[in-house]
């Protein structure tokens, strides 16, 4: 495709360092070669943080729809008239509200195919609560945005993809959650994301226990025998590579995880502490299973270093990137799809 894909950009906690990852990657004159990013915001939010972030060669070109929006060019729409007291390293009312605002006109523009893909800036999870958004995170927002029936949240990186059966749940919640049907729809999520968002032919995926040395075969817990065990073998009867499950301390520390295209873990914190130790500042989040396209830096509002300067934009920028070439992936899957002989030589060359 000529037209350069759009990466619709939402701000986050305006209080937080969302704004100064997003101005540190546009910054960046070279993302311009690859997508045009459309921020939603304000320009008079963006300037505060602009300056705050030292940055002085980055302008936004506002426009009032993504239409409107010109290549090689930080596109900004203004989704608010008031001015925004903004308190840097603050948690309160203002930084959800105007983070909710910035998300919905983002999302409506998404879901509305006017973007391709979303990246979302951190929100705090907690001021963002309203009548419209009532919701843990991101992910459950866009799924039910979405209309999808489930949703993976999976958090990859060069050297580690790793997805979790249940999200933001309480720990008390976990085991009673965690059936055979909730591990293989999420199994068939990973695997479909592999091959359509990754291009991995024959995804090899790590399921691991819930329960210390994976139950020590039901001597600490049953859940490996009675229902983990159980899914990945139908998952194996549906031609999904999955294997397990593994005790998640040693697979991680040995270095097993390297053996495998991705892993599925039972719940968040077993997941994500390894990611973030493993690939923190590389690391992106990214909401698979939906139509659309949605990652997202591997890291919070961090309060206590907004506005200092400090923020890294790495994560960030390779959730910008991420977006790329899932979007491109996805577009080159539909063509090969409708040429065949085409898949047969692109299949010969990456491999």
């Amino acid at each position: 495709m000529s037209e350069k894909i759009k990466i619709g950009i939402s701000i986050g906690d305006v209080n937080g360092i969302g704004l100064e990852v997003i101005i540190k990657t546009l910054a960046d004159a070279r993302v311009f070669d690859y997508c045009t990013p459309i921020v939603y915001g304000h320009t008079k939010v963006a300037s505060f943080h602009r300056r705050m972030s030292n940055v002085h060669d980055l302008n936004f070109n506002v426009i009032s729809s993504a239409s409107q929006a010109v290549a090689k060019k930080a596109n900004m729409i203004n989704c608010w008239e008031e001015d925004v007291k903004i308190e840097v390293g603050v948690a309160n009312e203002t930084g959800g509200k105007y983070a909710f605002l910035s998300l919905q006109r983002a999302t409506d523009d998404l879901v509305n195919g006017e973007i391709d893909a979303l990246v979302t800036a951190p929100i705090n999870k907690e001021n963002i609560q309203n009548e419209n958004f009532k919701f843990p995170g991101h992910t459950e927002y866009l799924q039910e945005r979405d209309n999808a029936p489930e949703s993976l949240m999976f958090l990859v990186s060069d050297s580690l993809k790793v997805g979790v059966v249940t999200g933001h749940i309480p720990v008390s919640k976990i085991a009673e959650s965690i059936t055979v049907e909730k591990i293989l729809n999420k199994l068939k999520l990973m695997n479909t994301s592999l091959q359509q968002d990754f291009w991995i032919r024959k995804p090899k995926i790590a399921v691991l226990g819930l329960n210390p040395h994976a139950g020590d075969k039901g001597l600490i817990g049953t859940e490996e025998q009675t229902i983990i065990e159980p899914a990945i073998e139908e998952a194996r009867a549906n031609d999904i590579l999955a294997f397990g499950p593994y005790p998640a301390d040693g697979f991680f520390a040995n270095g097993t995880y390297m053996q495998f295209d991705a892993v599925l873990a039972m719940y968040h914190d077993q997941g994500l502490i390894p990611f973030k130790t493993i690939a923190f500042e590389s690391g992106v989040n990214y909401t698979a299973g939906l139509k659309f396209v949605r990652t997202s830096p591997d890291h919070g509002t961090a309060y206590d270093i907004a506005g200092k300067n400090q923020a890294s934009e790495i994560s960030f920028r390779e959730a910008v990137f991420t977006a790329i070439h899932i979007v491109k992936h996805r577009q080159e899957t539909a063509e090969l799809n409708e040429n065949p002989l085409k898949f047969t030589k692109l299949s010969r060359d990456r491999d």
